[in-house]
């Protein structure tokens, strides 16, 4: 199976990299943080240690929206890779 992917340009990436500097410093993102959950696991995490990810990455197209990012500790991001949900097997990474 060919995996989902988009040609996109650098400044395209770029731009919505800055996007999602300028979200993660909103009173909406620090409010989802605050609630200390990873998304994916819902284990209690301390805000601080709370990442943001794109649901549908930005390499495969995914934009920096309120609709497609949540917060998540760092074992579950990093064991996401560029996935998207449906190629993750979202197992007990943090346990």
């Amino acid at each position: 199976m060919k995996p989902f992917t988009f040609n996109l340009e650098n400044e395209d990436i770029e731009r919505e990299r800055q996007k999602a500097r300028e979200l993660r410093a909103s009173q909406w993102w620090k409010r989802q943080c605050a609630k200390g959950i990873c998304g994916y696991c819902g284990l209690l995490t301390p805000a601080g240690e709370l990442t943001m990810d794109h649901v549908v990455p930005l390499s495969r197209g995914g934009r920096s929206t309120k609709g497609n990012v949540m917060p998540s500790c760092k074992a579950c991001n990093t064991a996401k890779k560029q996935k998207l949900l449906m190629e993750w097997n979202a197992g007990p990474t943090c346990s």
